[in-house]
């Protein structure tokens, strides 16, 4: 398995790549920047990119919504030629609460526009003639929606690579479907591998059965909290405030992806629970409400052994890279956990 990190959205994101730099030295395969509503995450992938030499980089996620499909492409082809063909696009839909209330924009069709993104992409890295007749994207836009003077145009630079790779973060049936066809990798989100396939393996094999053979396998990527020590229950405590954020407040009632995965997964009533909680400002109620069946589920916390079985699980279910959310205090701490999970990822066979 690879291993790969992803910062918090509000670090110190200098001291984050100095981080990053280090854990490059000991075997980190790739660092993802998240974007939400923080700082942009190119931005800070160009810096990135500078300081680094071997690890991969990626978006983890940027949306759909927020950029033309065509400036998507430029950009991940800029980060590609910057980094010396080290990057990764992730894609994801984000949600009605960040793209109608933060951007201004409708949140409409994600399934169609993630498609037509990706075609697009696609084509601007071939570096064809632009032309594309979507159900929500034509380019060159028609002389009865503009000027009439838009032209098919390619891209003036020859990219490092005429396929980046895309990740697709996706939930939802069809969504999984989606990714598990067009795109390189897929990235879940709050993965127990014991109830993967029963909640996602219809879908997968649905989308595989579609899917291009010059893609390659279907990579899996999955963000998951990491702490490794005998202290159980202290590091259950410190995983439940994330967990509790993404169950209880991301997402209005009934409209929370992450709070129905929950449920999906057996834990209607504590989903349900941590939800009213958070979303009635008592948010310590709301992680102490998350099940320790659910953290050991989703997460790699306790003792050595402990997450090698855990490690295994997750390989076992489909997993290809383990994305370090580390819970250690400290940088030598969160090191260590790194250089943890790199000897047991390459145990003998």
């Amino acid at each position: 398995m690879k291993l790969g990190i992803q910062p918090d959205y509000a670090g110190d994101f200098r001291q984050v790549v100095d981080e990053i730099v280090e854990l490059e030295s000991v075997g980190l395969d790739i660092a993802f920047v998240a974007e939400a509503y923080s700082f942009d995450a190119f931005g800070q992938l160009g810096y990135l990119a500078a300081r680094t030499s071997t690890v991969q980089l990626g978006t983890g996620v940027v949306p759909i919504y927020t950029r033309t499909p065509s400036l998507l492409a430029m950009t991940a082809a800029g980060m590609d030629y910057v980094s010396g063909g080290r990057f990764v696009l992730g894609l994801g839909a984000s949600g009605p609460q960040v793209i109608e209330g933060f951007h201004g924009v409708p949140y409409d069709a994600p399934l169609q526009r993630t498609r037509e993104v990706v075609d697009i992409c696609r084509a601007v890295w071939r570096r064809e003639k632009l032309e594309y007749a979507g159900r929500k994207y034509t380019i060159p836009l028609p002389a009865d929606r503009g000027t009439g003077l838009g032209k098919p145009l390619k891209l003036i630079n020859q990219p490092v690579r005429e396929r980046i790779p895309i990740m697709i973060a996706a939930l939802g049936p069809k969504n999984v479907a989606l990714a598990a066809e067009i795109a390189e990798a897929w990235e879940p989100v709050f993965f127990f591998p014991e109830h993967a396939h029963r909640v996602w393996g219809d879908a997968l094999a649905e989308g595989k059965a579609k899917r291009d053979p010059a893609l390659g396998e279907l990579e899996v990527v999955v963000n998951v909290q990491v702490g490794i020590g005998d202290n159980v229950a202290e590091l259950r405590d410190r995983a439940r405030p994330h967990l509790a954020l993404y169950l209880g407040g991301m997402g209005a009632k009934g409209k929370n992806f992450y709070n129905q995965l929950a449920r999906t997964y057996g834990f209607e009533r504590e989903a349900e629970t941590v939800q009213d909680l958070y979303l009635a400002g008592r948010k310590k109620e709301a992680e102490a409400a998350i099940p320790d069946e659910l953290i050991d589920g989703v997460c790699l916390v306790g003792p050595r052994s402990h997450v090698a079985e855990r490690l295994a699980a997750f390989e076992a279910a489909g997993v290809t890279t383990i994305n370090i959310m580390a819970l250690e205090d400290t940088r030598a701490g969160r090191l260590a956990s790194t250089v943890t999970l790199r000897e047991l990822t390459r145990r003998p066979a």
